[in-house]
């Protein structure tokens, strides 16, 4: 992972930014129009789609998470284990782990964290249609005495924390009995309206004081945080969605807001150019890819098909021009350093050899599908999609295609509503088998396995590989087995991959944004120090 924070060099005259700020900004009251040091106004391409945080497995949320709630350990820039809500742990046996918890926590509501918080929230998490597969290898979680507990796992499991990084101890007496509808607090109910959906007592930095969704949420300091040796300083943050690329940019250079996410590639050199901002960039290891539906194209079905579209695409032609060199193209899910990297897998762009597999299929003729894209989740995400729907026209596939907002399009990818549909993963592990077990494995709705295998590809042998290798405690042999996977997907054609989506942010000079930056996309606002303004 690479850090590049860039100061801009020339001043952008702000009455140039007028028309294109304009009525994406006005009337929505969006953001006061002074900040003080206290007060980050921030600006996402999109906002949560729920306070729920076990409700969806997305970044968005987990984005929230780290604002709202503490986790029992977090990543580090360097990806080293930094302890949280958990002080210490040790490896009792091979399949349990304890973890002594934080004393004199309080989460928003006044309510005592102690280990049955952690408990539930654990419990929550294998029920949640998102989260349970990646928390399938958990048996059971024992509370020893209010500050200690037992993770117990089904077999001796290698990653249990980098599971941990995702346990974010939720208020389990807050969430206890029936809303005013009677309907349980703690129900997790996709894409809906539900208790835990509109309401949040966590342990984190800040409480939800204002929630307009799709136009604005305030962030409020917690005023009992219990981590006293955070640096940060903000005591308000006002997080403003806007969708399109350059009025967020714009947003950001004529003032109106203090740091924005992502830059798109296009603005990268307007932001560089500015006195009064500063760019950081970084790595990225989010694979942004297609799935071809097998149950609802009989086509797809067919190897050869697959592989015609994998040829047919010009994944270095979209990184070049689409995203001017922001992105790495991929032919795999695993990045450079995952263990399940295979170095010599290469995009394998044939436009001959394409053709010829469509003909040797029987398709010569091409054949019609139906594709859907987000257009404000993934960097260009629209443009790209329509450039793979006109590459795919070469070997005579007719795409209707239909890109809509990220708030829209969740509930569409849940139902599998088209043939072909974009989505982008990062590891939520930062382990290669997270890949395959939400977006390539047989679909199992009891376990999670398959929750995001849109394209409805199974494989039960690689689904037996992937569970050996995750009780596989020999690094090198199960990097093997994580290649061997990889391997085998690339040669199937399980999916359509792109490229591995670089990240950037930017924000004026006073906001010290790169420490609290990192390769997963989970500012820890917490402790982000701004300056006084003058």
């Amino acid at each position: 992972m690479t850090l590049n924070a860039v100061s801009t060099k020339k001043t952008f005259k702000k009455t140039l930014l007028a028309s294109l700020v304009g009525a994406s900004m006005a009337g929505a009251a969006l953001l006061p129009m002074t900040a003080s040091a206290e007060t980050l106004r921030m600006a996402y391409d999109a906002d949560p789609v729920s306070l729920d945080i076990h409700e969806q497995l997305s970044g968005g949320i987990l984005q929230l998470s780290h604002m709202t709630h503490d986790p029992l350990v977090r990543w580090t820039q360097s990806l080293d284990f930094e302890p949280r809500l958990a002080t210490e742990w040790e490896q009792v046996d091979d399949t349990t782990m304890r973890m002594s918890l934080r004393e004199g926590v309080e989460f928003h509501s006044g309510n005592p964290f102690t280990a049955n918080d952690v408990a539930w929230t654990i419990e929550r998490l294998k029920q949640s249609p998102d989260f349970k597969a990646i928390f399938e290898p958990i048996e059971s979680v024992e509370v020893i005495d209010d500050y200690t507990v037992e993770i117990n796992t089904k077999e001796p499991y290698p990653l249990l924390l980098n599971l941990a990084t995702y346990v974010f101890p939720m208020d389990s007496e807050f969430y206890s009995g029936n809303d005013e509808d009677g309907d349980p607090k703690d129900e997790i109910v996709k894409n809906g309206n539900s208790y835990a959906s509109r309401n949040v007592s966590g342990t984190g930095p800040y409480t939800v004081t204002d929630r307009q969704q799709g136009v604005r949420t305030q962030f409020t300091r917690n005023p009992n945080y219990w981590d006293s040796e955070s640096p940060g300083n903000v005591d308000n943050i006002i997080l403003t969605p806007i969708s399109e690329n350059a009025t967020r940019v714009a947003a950001l250079l004529s003032g109106d807001v203090d740091f924005i996410a992502p830059v798109p590639p296009n603005d990268l050199d307007r932001v560089r150019e500015s006195d009064d901002t500063q760019l950081v960039t970084m790595s990225g290891t989010r694979i942004i890819f297609f799935h071809m539906n097998q149950e609802r194209v009989e086509a797809f079905q067919d190897q050869r098909v697959r592989e015609a579209f994998a040829y047919a695409v010009n994944q270095e032609g979209i990184a070049d021009r689409l995203m001017k060199g922001f992105a790495t193209p991929a032919a795999q899910f695993s990045p450079e350093g995952y263990a399940g990297h295979v170095a010599d897998l290469e995009p394998r762009y044939d436009l001959e050899r394409a053709q010829e597999l469509m003909a040797e299929a029987g398709y010569a003729d091409g054949f019609d599908i139906t594709m859907m894209a987000p257009n404000n989740r993934y960097v260009n995400d629209a443009k790209i999609a329509q450039a793979v729907a006109a590459m795919l026209a070469r070997i005579n596939v007719n795409v209707d295609l239909k890109t809509m907002p990220k708030a829209q399009y969740w509930g569409e990818f849940d139902d599998r509503a088209a043939d072909m549909m974009m989505i982008g993963w990062h590891a939520d592990t930062e382990d290669s088998a997270n890949f395959h077990e939400y977006l390539t494995a047989c679909q199992d709705a009891d376990s999670g396995a398959g929750q995001y295998n849109a394209g409805n590809f199974c494989n039960p042998e690689l689904d037996a590989l992937i569970a050996a290798a995750n009780v596989e405690v020999d690094r090198e042999q199960r990097a093997e087995m994580l290649q061997q996977v990889e391997q085998t997907l690339y040669d199937q054609a399980a999916i359509l991959p792109l490229h591995w989506q670089d990240l950037a942010w930017a924000s004026s000079n006073r906001v010290d944004i790169e420490p609290v930056l990192n390769v997963m996309n989970f500012p820890y606002l917490g402790d982000l120090v701004v300056e006084p303004s003058e």
